[in-house]
């Protein structure tokens, strides 16, 4: 049985945001490879609707990820990034 090849998903420049996720190049480029429809975080105060419930799920899955919220130098790990961009 030959294996199945994936897409490539390596992020280059430009595509991931230093403050934790991807940026709007990124999400591009993820969504034309796999036909997916990544959306932007929702960072309000107090979103309504479908943004709100749309931010609970993403907080209790992000939340209940293995992994530090800090690197070994006391960095900020990318998990920990997203859960601040996002409000969590």
């Amino acid at each position: 049985m030959a294996k199945r090849k994936g897409v490539s998903l390596s992020v280059g420049r430009g595509e991931k945001s230093k403050r934790g996720g991807l940026t709007a190049k990124g999400r591009a480029k993820y969504n034309r490879a796999t036909g997916s429809n990544l959306q932007a975080p929702v960072t309000e105060k107090s979103p309504t609707g479908k943004r709100a419930a749309r931010r609970k799920s993403f907080c209790a899955r992000m939340k209940g990820m293995p992994g530090p919220l800090k690197d070994k130098k006391g960095r900020p790990t990318r998990k920990a990034l997203a859960l601040k961009r996002w409000r969590c």
